[in-house]
């Protein structure tokens, strides 16, 4: 979930792993930063242990969309994940939240306005950052997991078999 000024606006990632045919990996995103993506690629590799370096990576936001804030840093990152590990995000989930460089997830603001768009397009899920402070309760209508890690984040999203 995004925010185009004050207004909510739920987009949807799509990520793709594949072996490189090159000596370098292309990092082809569409809708999404280049530094943002290579951001995210080396917290993947560097703290969750994926090996993306011999993969090309592409991701794209769905319909056209430009993603500039850092909240989708947590769905961008899942969908690579998703990609390499073959395995699916959980259904009805939404991810939300700014990746740091050491792999902990940071909060963004206007989470509460976020999660209730999400309930009100019926997400059932939640999976954010964790809050050091209490101060507005999550919305009812949506279960919210929080997670402090990327690691702990995409261990609650990515299905196993």
């Amino acid at each position: 979930v995004t925010m185009e000024g004050t207004r909510p606006l739920l987009v949807e990632i799509q990520g793709l792993t594949s072996s490189t045919s090159f000596g370098n990996p292309r990092r082809t995103p569409n809708g999404v930063d280049m530094n943002r993506l290579l951001l995210i690629v080396a917290v993947l590799s560097r703290r969750v242990g994926l090996r993306l370096a011999e993969q090309d990576v592409f991701v794209n936001v769905v319909g056209g969309l430009r993603v500039s804030e850092p909240a989708a840093d947590l769905a961008i990152a899942a969908t690579i994940a998703s990609s390499i590990r073959d395995l699916p995000v959980r259904a009805e989930t939404v991810l939300i939240g700014e990746l740091g460089l050491s792999g902990e997830l940071r909060a963004v603001g206007q989470m509460p306005a976020r999660l209730r768009e999400a309930a009100n397009l019926g997400f059932k899920t939640a999976v954010v950052p964790r809050r050091l402070r209490r101060s507005e309760p999550w919305p009812m209508d949506i279960q919210v997991i929080e997670a402090r890690s990327l690691r702990q984040a995409l261990d609650q999203v990515l299905l196993k078999d």
